[in-house]
């Protein structure tokens, strides 16, 4: 059956794009276009051709399976050629979506309609591309290079009403689409609208600042560090402007099969998979879970306050719990700057603010949680104080409501056996700060049930986080590699590393912040509380723990709060501290290490096969499902760059027998704490890496 069906009214040809979910450009609808397009210019009766998306969205983009693949004929340039020469009128019906190609196959008609509601857009950066279709060019003749700069490097979605006024989209229709659209096609038909060429089109680039795109490239030089794809962009548009469309569309071209072959490209796409299979647990039903219909926080610190704000965000109810009326004081006003602060970087309206605002009550009565479908603590993180809120949680909760504690670090298994519910509970670690960032690590105790993890799978999906379950083990996913890197970091620093040369070395690797700097971000006094936490367990951690952390928190030392930590701050500039390096020679000397250089390619080799180790342990324990979902855990939250795919793709990608043959060599010259993980062995020799290897369950 063709997944474009041909119709005609009256006089206008109609071609409707049926290939549900969102009408992806696969073989069969390129297939089914160029072959409406041939009935349309033999059919006698058609006078002009429409193009619509049937369902709920028009063509929403290329089909990303098959990127990468060879590209069957017809191809979509096929199909772009043939609306561009059509002698007919050809105009697109736009409604829900429509991005990357699919935008551009409605660029490539003479006309487009849209209904308000409509997003067009070019995504493609977001997965290491850049348009293919000639969609910096359009962009650039139809909006002029500042407004396709900003689409295309972007990749944001741009609203049906902002498209219309910058000229992309020619007329917007409020009442039935398909209507609308025929309407056009007759007043275009009956002469009184003109034909046009827009690809000849000339006015909006004519008379550019000739530092327009030299300013664009300085202003995101930081940012684009090492990406391919929007340094790209910027030449085709740039081109867009000196050449004619045949010639820029040519460049574009070139470009986007240059994207198309680089590891960003492959690991951008690598996330995009990985993120949607997250979601997926073995023994968990995918139905949706009843809806969470209010909710309670309890603690009105930072996290509390912030996981508070995801809650109103998606206009949940929430009451916020603590034991003071100053304390709920304290919270409810970094909430209302939070939002404030919001409202003046444009990232939300004032409206949606004081609407969020509303969801949100305060109270210091543990008896006002008792309706709350869910309740995460948030408290101070110390075993003792978390078992004791479940006990109270517990005392008042409602049947089927789910427990949930924030911890970063502690066994979810005891604070579960603090209740007599041990299956509602689950670990939901929001990372800082929870109203921002969008990775959500769930726990899953030894006695949480699977309806238990399918409800908080459904949150997740409700507060818009990126959802990952891991097992109930010492630091998780996330926090148990940083341990392990974080150790190795301490150890080079023994060695004859400093703070600034490890942090430099992370930076230009591609995270947007060093791992010292970052540690004294977190505050050094709140990390010394949790080594203490870890040396007090029933099951501390084998091995070494270098003492430089201890001692510089001793020295009262925390970090960017009080100026001075491994840096010393002016502001929240980072300048190296003689007194630091001072102090690290000198545990250097107590230890009996010979401090010497160490190239910024051994650091680097370190602390990322320390990763790569810690996550082949994570894999082989069942902690984490599939190594997809860690490299979610370390892009979305610990800054791993993107554009690498995270530390278990990095490896893939460099060689998972090369990175073997690393940690083999680290064995032999440092001991024990560098053996190699088994199933890192059994990936590097089978043939598809980690997905060639059985993930325990």
């Amino acid at each position: 059956m063709s997944q474009v069906s041909y119709a005609l009214h009256g006089s206008v040809a109609v071609a409707t794009v049926e290939n549900p979910p969102v009408n992806a450009l696969s073989h069969a609808v390129r297939s089914g276009l160029m072959d409406a397009i041939g009935r349309c210019l033999a059919d006698p009766q058609a006078q002009a051709l429409v193009i619509i998306g049937g369902g709920g969205t028009f063509v929403a983009g290329a089909d990303i399976n098959d990127f990468g693949k060879p590209y069957l004929e017809p191809t979509l340039y096929d199909i772009m050629d043939a609306l561009v020469s059509c002698p007919k009128p050809v105009i697109a019906a736009i409604h829900g979506t429509a991005f990357g190609g699919g935008f551009e196959l409605a660029l490539s008609c003479h006309w487009r309609v849209a209904v308000r509601g409509a997003q067009v857009g070019q995504p493609e950066v977001k997965l290491g591309l850049m348009p293919g279709g000639r969609g910096t060019q359009w962009w650039t003749r139809l909006a002029g290079p500042e407004v396709a700069l900003a689409v295309c490097t972007s990749g944001d979605p741009v609203g049906a009403g902002q498209a219309f006024e910058w000229g992309v989209i020619d007329r917007i229709v409020d009442g039935d689409l398909l209507d609308g659209a025929l309407r056009l096609a007759a007043e275009v038909t009956g002469g009184a609208l003109p034909t046009r060429k827009l690809c000849e089109s000339s006015d909006k680039i004519g008379g550019l600042d000739p530092e327009l795109f030299a300013d664009f490239r300085s202003k995101h030089q930081r940012k684009w560090k090492g990406l391919l794809a929007p340094w790209k962009i910027v030449d085709c548009i740039e081109a867009a402007c000196r050449l004619d469309f045949a010639e820029g569309a040519k460049l574009e071209r070139q470009a986007f099969q240059e994207c198309e072959r680089s590891f960003q490209s492959r690991a951008l796409i690598h996330r995009f998979f990985a993120e949607r299979a997250a979601g997926k647990v073995k023994d968990v039903s995918t139905a949706p879970a009843a809806p969470i219909r209010s909710a309670a926080v309890v603690g009105a610190g930072t996290m509390g306050g912030g996981i508070a704000m995801c809650f109103a965000n998606a206009g949940i109810p929430v009451t916020l719990l603590d034991t003071s009326q100053d304390a709920l004081s304290r919270g409810l006003a970094t909430i209302r700057g939070n939002y404030a602060t919001s409202v003046a970087r444009g990232s939300i309206t004032q409206m949606n603010a004081d609407r969020a605002l509303a969801c949100i009550r305060t109270t210091d009565s543990d008896a006002d949680l008792g309706d709350a479908d869910v309740i995460v603590e948030a408290v101070f993180e110390d075993m003792a104080l978390k078992k004791e809120v479940f006990r109270r949680l517990d005392a008042v909760a409602k049947p089927g409501a789910m427990l949930a504690t924030n911890t970063s670090t502690l066994d979810v298994d005891a604070i579960a056996a603090a209740t007599s519910r041990p299956e509602s509970v689950v670990g939901l670690h929001f990372f800082s700060p929870a109203n921002v960032m969008r990775l959500l690590e769930i726990v899953r105790g030894a006695r949480s049930s699977p309806a238990a993890i399918g409800a908080a799978l459904g949150l997740a999906r409700t507060l818009r986080k990126i959802a990952v379950v891991a097992g109930n083990a010492e630091g998780f996913i996330g926090n148990r590699i940083l341990d392990a890197y974080g150790t190795e970091a301490d150890f080079l620093l023994e060695e004859g590393a400093t703070p600034w040369q490890i942090d430099r070395v992370l930076v230009e690797f591609g995270f947007p912040m060093g791992l010292f700097a970052m540690r004294d971000m977190a505050g050094l006094d709140v990390l010394w509380r949790i080594r203490q936490q870890q040396k007090n367990s029933t099951q501390p951690r084998p091995g070494r723990c270098s003492p430089i952390a201890d001692r510089i928190y001793e020295m009262g030392r925390l970090g960017q709060k009080t100026g001075r930590g491994y840096y010393v701050y002016r502001g929240r500039e980072a300048i190296p501290d003689p007194e630091i390096e001072s102090l690290i020679a000198g545990v250097s000397a107590e230890l009996g290490f010979e401090r010497r250089p160490i190239a910024d390619e051994d650091i680097l080799h370190r602390l990322l096969c320390a990763m790569v180790r810690e996550g082949a342990r994570i894999l082989e324990e069942g902690v984490a499902q599939r190594a997809g979902d860690i490299d979610v855990v370390y892009v979305n939250g610990y800054g791993f760059p993107s554009h690498r795919g995270g530390p278990l793709w990095w490896a893939q990608e460099v060689g998972l027998a090369r990175v073997q043959e690393l940690i083999s060599g680290f064995h032999r010259e440092m001991g024990q704490r560098w053996k190699p993980a088994r199933l890192l062995e059994l990936a590097a020799a089978a043939e598809g890496g980690w997905d060639g290897v059985a993930i325990p369950a």
